[in-house]
């Protein structure tokens, strides 16, 4: 888990998960150590890791499967955030407080809450390592530890964050920052960057630059912002329906995009950021800022690096379809912390938890997994303070819309479906 607290993927959950589907509609005391609270007892039917978007609906599920005492979640943060709303926040449109609700107020009731952290994963025994050499055996074990922040593999970060111009919409401590630097814009040259690795919500990175477009278009600053988009990829998204569609937007606008560029340096102090072309490896170029937002790298959280249940790079290896674990059948992950090829994102955690609702079945049944996974993810593009593209596709980054509409056209009613409809949705159908 991220230090900033508990934190769900993306930008949007699909409404037909909670709208059009029935399944999704259905809806102690803890001992006490110096440094962490320890279980009530040692062993569950169903241990969950993770308080985020993904553990808190796998528990409320598997509530209803074995019962309250008998499902366990592993969560350290006090706080859970429903971090979608960040992209608003960052661009001045929502309050920060109202993406935060204490972790207990969205634990299912009855529920076991165990406040630490897990160190250790040993799935040949069946059980798990918690601070304090804590031990928790389970039945079934679904993994749901999101994805890590890594702005220290940036030089100068997370320190230049001290310094003014400079934000990143992906850290509770940096979302506001973000809007400031937008407010103090001036003129010269404003970047928006993309990194070299897998990030939550791919969308994101450029959902601020469109916002920051339109707040100096509004406030008549426009015309002496230089406004540039440095991402790491080849492409400006990974569907060509929206790619095209945004492309349009960026012509229209007058952005520039510069593909292929890694942020390896920030120099706060100068106001200089320097990238890596990744198509001449070691050449870098420096650019002045005027406004800065860092999109940071992100990777496995620490405690899946090198663990059994990880592939080679750290991520939970799972069938893409079922979502169960390849060599451990009592195993299960969900969400951003997987190597499920697909994008990470909220939207794609709420149509996972139906298909490891019904894997995890079967499995307790001894019967193999039917249903199956088809990489359903979704984004909300958006790209003004009233407009949405709603992007939503599968594994084969096909569009698997759910409406009866051309999705690739900016809609305000798109917008109010992110900014107002979703949160509502999060918090009162997904998460329980």
């Amino acid at each position: 888990m991220s230090a900033i607290g508990v934190v769900s993927s993306c930008s949007c959950l699909r409404p037909s998960v909670w709208l059009l589907k029935p399944e999704m509609q259905k809806m102690s005391s803890l001992g006490l150590h110096t440094a962490a609270r320890c279980a009530a007892k040692d062993y569950y039917e169903v241990l969950v890791l993770g308080g985020g978007t993904g553990g808190i609906a796998m528990s409320a599920r598997m509530k209803r499967k074995v019962g309250a005492g008998n499902v366990a979640v592993v969560e350290p943060s006090k706080t859970h955030y429903y971090q979608p709303l960040w992209t608003l926040v960052g661009g001045g449109a929502k309050q920060l407080a109202t993406s935060a609700r204490p972790t207990g107020s969205v634990m299912p009731k009855g529920v076991e809450w165990i406040k630490s952290r897990v160190t250790a994963l040993d799935p040949e025994k069946n059980c798990v390592w918690l601070e304090n050499d804590t031990k928790v055996s389970y039945k079934y074990l679904i993994i749901a530890l999101g994805i890590s922040l890594h702005y220290e593999k940036i030089k100068g970060l997370p320190e230049g964050f001290h310094h003014p111009k400079i934000g990143s919409n992906y850290s509770v401590h940096t979302v506001e920052k973000t809007w400031k630097a937008l407010q103090d814009f001036k003129e010269g040259n404003a970047i928006f960057t993309f990194p070299n690795t897998p990030v939550k919500c791919a969308g994101a990175p450029q959902k601020i630059m469109y916002l920051s477009e339109a707040y100096w278009r509004k406030t008549g600053k426009r015309s002496k912002a230089n406004i540039m988009f440095n991402t790491s990829l080849g492409v400006i998204f990974g569907v060509k329906k929206y790619a095209d569609a945004l492309s349009e937007i960026i012509k229209e606008r007058n952005i520039t995009v510069n593909y292929k560029r890694n942020l390896v340096e920030v120099r706060a102090d100068k106001q200089e950021a320097v990238f890596e072309n990744l198509d001449k490896p070691g050449v870098t170029e420096v650019h002045q800022y005027e406004m800065l937002h860092v999109t940071p790298p992100m990777g496995p959280p620490g405690v899946l690096i090198n663990s059994p249940v990880s592939d080679e790079i750290g991520w939970v290896d799972v069938d893409k379809e079922t979502l169960q674990h390849k060599k451990y059948p009592n195993v299960f992950g969900i969400g951003d912390c997987t190597n499920l090829p697909t994008s990470k994102t909220a939207a794609a955690v709420a149509a996972q938890s139906g298909v490891l609702d019904k894997t995890i079945s079967l499995v307790m049944k001894n019967q193999l997994p039917t249903k199956k996974y088809d990489g359903y993810t979704s984004c909300p593009l958006v790209t003004g303070y009233n407009k949405v593209i709603l992007a939503e596709f599968d594994y084969d980054a096909q569009p698997l819309e759910t409406f009866p509409i051309d999705q690739s056209k900016e809609r305000v009613t798109m917008y109010h479906m992110k900014a107002d409809m979703m949160p509502f949705l999060y918090w009162n159908a997904l998460l329980k």
